[in-house]
């Protein structure tokens, strides 16, 4: 399957230093919507990513040395696609990339999406609404994976992070679908997000705008997707599916060269 090009309203480059990265995140930002601005969702998709690492995941090592590293250190992005509200599996599909930005909290989506976008450059039609395994709003620089992803290419998005990046919040009730805001003391008490109880006596999660859906649409579109499982469906599969996808390639039986799409 040859890949298709997606649209990318957004471009920026992604060969950065963390410096300039923080200053990318700060010009995105200026274009972040947090309202509801999209149509009819008839297909959502889950993204998440994994890697294989050799050696440190900062990519330290000396200059003579980087592009071993660079080869041996791989990004493997997963997405997997449904029908809504039925949520019947439609299509999914990975991609393998060098892996080039290192690991630095805050700036995870320069380290992640890369490879995302080329997850999705595999998929037969774009999705309608994205869920990621990841922060949005609720980000130091209010611009987490998913709102960073929601901007690059205008499309909604919506951020469910199983640990907590920043805030805080009062206790959550354990009856599923109870939530309680999550909210940045630092910024005068800002509502960044929301703690949701996706089911009865377990941790609850991390919900949090992407970009162009509203807090509460995003906390009643992350239920719909949830069937009895701490994680969404979406997230938990392609969670499952980078999983067996990096299985696969350290037993040598996938690599960017074969294409899974169903």
């Amino acid at each position: 399957m040859k890949d298709k090009p997606i649209e990318v309203v957004r471009k920026h480059r992604w060969d950065v230093t963390p410096a300039e990265a923080r200053k990318v995140q700060e010009e995105l930002r200026t274009h972040w919507i947090g309202k509801d601005a999209f149509g009819e969702i008839r297909t959502v998709a889950g993204l998440d990513a994994s890697f294989i690492l050799t050696g440190s995941q900062a990519l330290k090592t000396p200059a003579g040395r980087w592009n071993r590293l660079r080869e041996a250190n791989q990004a493997i992005g997963c997405v997997v696609m449904y029908r809504f509200p039925e949520m019947e599996e439609l299509e999914r599909a990975y991609a393998i990339l060098p892996l080039e930005f290192p690991y630095v909290p805050g700036l995870l989506s320069f380290r992640e999406i890369p490879v995302l976008l080329a997850a999705l450059r595999k998929l037969k039609n774009m999705p309608d609404l994205l869920f990621c395994d990841a922060h949005g709003y609720a980000h130091p620089r209010r611009l987490g994976l998913a709102s960073h992803l929601g901007v690059v290419q205008d499309l909604p998005t919506i951020g469910c992070a199983k640990s907590l990046l920043v805030g805080t919040h009062k206790s959550l009730p354990q009856k599923a679908g109870s939530w309680t805001p999550l909210l940045d003391e630092k910024a005068g008490g800002e509502r960044i997000g929301a703690v949701v109880r996706t089911c009865a006596g377990v941790n609850p999660i991390y919900v949090s705008q992407g970009h162009r859906v509203s807090l509460e649409t995003a906390i009643r579109l992350t239920l719909a997707v949830t069937d009895g499982y701490r994680i969404p469906r979406p997230t938990r599969d392609a969670d499952d599916f980078a999983g067996e996808i990096k299985r696969k390639v350290l037993a040598g039986q996938a690599s960017e060269k074969q294409i899974f799409s169903s």
